[in-house]
């Protein structure tokens, strides 16, 4: 039998033009949703840090807004793993999604002028891979930010494979195999219901048996990929649509029926009544924008846009950030603590 050559070891940096305006903090802050968030990290400089699971072996990316037209994206690991890594960087931070028509309608809706111009430059991130996408949807049902994400926190320091990177530990988050391979009572522990454990096993065996994969959602329009995802129990038209959106990059979905949604539009909307299907209307086929934008507005909210991820902070580094104070100047910020042996345009 075969045996995998060892693999060469290398640190790369890509350079990743992309259209202004873009705002890495933005980007990462709704894919991340809390700096509580011990997969997708912020460092207090304002770089993007994860541990991408490959093929053959897992690397890290660090990712670096230099100039409003320019992210670099440093990759450590497997050199037969870099090209993949990039690709789905690329793909995970939105840097290919063309808003125009978004930004048009929401510039003319004159509740959502306001927090669309603060917002500029973000752009609709994606989980690298649909178990994560269903796994985050289904730990977010009918519970709130906080207590989701301290699940998700739990299962991931539980049973996420971690890598040193400048001492600061990088949690993968947890494959298919691990989850499925665990008994139910570490699980439970983590804070999982019943209902949603055997809601991911469903998903993990879906995925396992090909029943259930990416490419055949990608092939179906929206509607036709979320009645797939019904068809397994436990997934409603609500994660259905968190998939889609999060996970696929589907902008022409939007979560309805969500509780926290609707305090989102009351805290921006503020006294003006606002019908929301006339807005999706409007907005369509970009309304998915709206659920990114609203949750920005509820993050400012509580000082957590941009904030320094609370596993990679040291104490002092997290001062108050809005919304606009987190613009790129347009200065160059390497990483300090690799030494980069190639550097290439992507």
């Amino acid at each position: 039998m075969p045996v995998d050559a060892r693999p060469t070891v290398s640190r790369s940096r890509y350079e990743c033009p992309v259209v202004a305006p873009y705002r890495l903090d933005l980007t990462v802050s709704v894919l991340r949703r809390l700096s509580t968030n011990v997969v997708d990290l912020l460092t207090p400089d304002g770089q993007y840090r994860r541990v991408l699971g490959g093929a053959r072996h897992p690397v890290t990316v660090d990712v670096t807004q230099v100039s409003p037209e320019m992210l670099t994206v440093t990759i450590e690991g497997d050199e037969r793993e870099h090209c993949g890594a990039l690709v789905l960087v690329r793909r995970m931070l939105g840097v290919d999604c063309d808003l125009t028509h978004f930004d048009r309608t929401a510039a003319g809706m004159p509740w959502l002028t306001r927090l669309a111009a603060r917002t500029r430059g973000v752009r609709p991130p994606r989980y690298p891979t649909l178990w994560e996408a269903c796994v985050n949807a289904i730990v977010f049902q009918q519970v709130s930010l906080q207590a989701a994400s301290a699940i998700i926190r739990r299962l991931i320091v539980a049973l996420g494979p971690t890598l040193d990177s400048g001492g600061v530990p990088l949690y993968a988050f947890p494959g298919p195999a691990t989850i499925q391979g665990v008994k139910d009572d570490l699980l439970r522990a983590a804070g999982l219901s019943l209902g949603k454990l055997t809601t991911v096993r469903r998903v993990g065996e879906a995925l396992a048996t090909g029943a259930l994969d990416e490419t055949m959602l990608e092939e179906r329009p929206s509607p036709a990929a979320a009645a797939l995802l019904r068809g397994i129990k436990g997934i409603g038209p609500w994660t259905a649509a968190v998939i889609l959106l999060r996970g696929l990059g589907r902008l022409d979905v939007f979560p309805a029926h969500d509780t926290s949604v609707a305090r989102n539009l009351m805290l921006v909307s503020g006294p003006a009544q606002v019908d929301i299907e006339t807005v999706l209307r409007a907005l369509s086929p970009q309304q998915g924008m709206l659920y990114y934008l609203l949750l920005l507005a509820r993050l400012e909210a509580r000082n957590d846009v941009g904030r320094a991820s609370a596993a990679a902070a040291t104490p002092g580094t997290s001062p108050r950030r809005s919304l606009a104070a987190s613009e790129p100047t347009g200065r160059a910020r390497r990483p300090k603590e690799i030494e980069l042996t190639n550097q290439r345009r992507w």
